[in-house]
């Protein structure tokens, strides 16, 4: 079974500088055109099932390929990002000055720091290979599973054996993630971070919350 592991097209808070973590926020002006180059990627997959993290910016991505698709979109709150506890809603800019040890913590890779009020990487390590072990596993020849960036760098990384701070750190907005489960339970990496769908429309920052 082939997933295709999808980020979510640029939100409002990606375009802003500003931590979303678990925060509802919409897509941007550029996330929307973003999830229409994804959606047309798609559309010419032999995809038999599309999952989606329930939070708007990665739903409504799923939403304008399930258009293509014509899939029903599964929710599964798993599938939502790392919940960021204290840093949720606060610019990048403004971390250093309100919570400097802990943003200290963060920055340094340490896979066990919760940020206070959060999950630690380990944390959202463990929820995120839950879920996509669990969708490798059903009865799909492909199927498209689109959430977000730092859970799917977690997830990809515990599933391959792969240490948290190795690089990459983070994935693109709108970037696709290919993974092949095979019966036994081995997984294979067949491609990360591919943005080839989205020339023309323009990229954005990875950022990495």
């Amino acid at each position: 079974m082939i997933l295709y592991c999808i980020r979510h097209g640029e939100s409002t808070y990606n375009a802003e500088g500003r931590v979303q973590g678990q925060s509802d926020v919409p897509l941007s002006e550029l996330g929307i055109r973003q999830g229409e180059a994804v959606a047309e990627a798609l559309s010419r997959l032999p995809l038999d099932a599309l999952y989606a993290s329930p939070l708007q910016r990665a739903y409504r991505t799923a939403e304008l390929a399930a258009e293509r698709l014509d899939l029903d979109i599964v929710a599964d709150d798993r599938l939502k990002e790392l919940n960021a506890g204290v840093f949720q809603d606060r610019l990048r800019s403004d971390l250093e000055r309100l919570y400097p040890e802990e943003l200290a913590r963060w920055t340094a890779g340490e896979p066990d720091f919760a940020i206070p009020g959060g999950e630690s990487r380990n944390d959202l390590k463990r929820r995120g290979m839950e879920v996509l072990r669990e969708l490798g596993a059903r009865d799909h020849g492909h199927a498209a599973v689109i959430t977000h960036g730092r859970l799917l760098i977690t997830a990809v990384k515990g599933l391959l054996g792969i240490p948290l701070e190795a690089e990459p750190q983070s994935l693109q907005n709108g970037s696709i993630t290919r993974l092949q489960f095979n019966g036994n339970g081995e997984v294979e990496l067949l491609g990360i971070d591919e943005v080839a769908h989205l020339a023309g429309v323009g990229l954005a920052g990875r950022g990495d919350l």
